[in-house]
């Protein structure tokens, strides 16, 4: 079997299986396969592939046909142009997120050597561009997913950000680690970034099969209205942010007013709501008051 023809076939098969973007996906399956480029398949698609290739292609050609996502075939995905692994354990990074970290990057951009946190950090994606970014910054990403942990921690060391950030177990701010930066004003966060689960529960039987089948639930399920992670983290964010301090989450579409009232609630000012490029609600951003003390909020 020649390159063209893998090619071709794979095409083919993932068409007539459905999916969508079927020659893209066809050329990602083979590229990671056998290492070859576009501009060598252009001049040598006539070279044949060894018969490990062929079965290794066409195993993997089967398992996307059959609905799994490609980056948990190839381990693969791009975000904020940086490559990170993925595997069952994380949330696929997605394009729009990537509006939250640039909203991030906004808000620091006069914050000298600035300590960020970001809570349910899932691959890492977020806290480890952010530190790629800004290599004057220190963070910590917490998850309650050990399995997350092990894979952010492995982005985080291929990239070259573990020396500048924690990775700490724990259901949101149960974890011990947090318990001294409460108390201490020099240790707590410029800013608490968070991709928490939003998605109604009762909404997530009808998700792409892509989405529900192989993303993790536990990153997935915001509760019966999609809001519980956010009205958690922003009961208690305020005694881990400087004064002064900012808090960003991604939102879903629809939760942009259900947002200013919660973090109103929690004594937040300058409540803004960012859209994506698709011009729907994707980012709310707020900051603490700088004259205001922990206990009074």
């Amino acid at each position: 079997m020649t390159l063209g023809e893998a090619l071709k076939n794979g095409a083919l098969r993932l068409k007539n299986a459905g999916i969508e973007e079927y020659d893209n996906d066809a050329w990602l399956l083979l590229s990671c396969v056998t290492g070859v480029s576009r501009a060598y398949y252009y001049a040598h698609s006539e070279d044949g592939i060894s018969e490990e290739q062929a079965e290794a292609y066409l195993q993997h050609i089967d398992m996307r046909a059959s609905r799994v996502p490609l980056q948990h075939i190839t381990h693969q995905a791009y975000f904020m142009g940086y490559e990170f692994y993925v595997d069952e354990s994380v949330l696929i990074p997605r394009q729009d997120t990537e509006v939250l970290v640039e909203e991030c990057l906004k808000a620091l951009k006069d914050v000298p050597s600035p300590r960020i946190l970001d809570m349910c950090t899932g691959s890492g994606c977020i806290i480890t561009s952010l530190l790629l970014e800004r290599p004057d910054a220190t963070g910590t990403g917490a998850d309650v997913s050990l399995s997350a942990l092990r894979t952010a921690k492995k982005n985080a060391e291929a990239l070259g950000t573990l020396e500048r950030c924690e990775f700490v177990p724990g259901n949101l701010f149960s974890a011990p680690y947090f318990d001294e930066i409460g108390r201490h004003e020099a240790l707590k966060y410029d800013i608490l970034v968070s991709n928490p689960p939003y998605i109604r529960t009762e909404v997530i039987g009808t998700l792409a099969e892509e989405v529900r089948v192989h993303d993790p639930d536990i990153a997935l399920d915001g509760g019966a209205d999609g809001l519980d992670f956010y009205r958690k983290i922003t009961e208690a964010a305020a005694r881990y942010l400087k004064k002064g301090g900012r808090i960003l989450y991604e939102i879903g579409y629809d939760q942009a007013e259900d947002l200013r009232k919660i973090l109103s609630l929690g004594g937040f000012e300058n409540i803004r709501i960012v859209k994506d490029l698709s011009g729907l609600d994707r980012v709310a951003a707020a900051e603490l008051p700088k004259a205001q003390t922990d206990t009074e909020l």
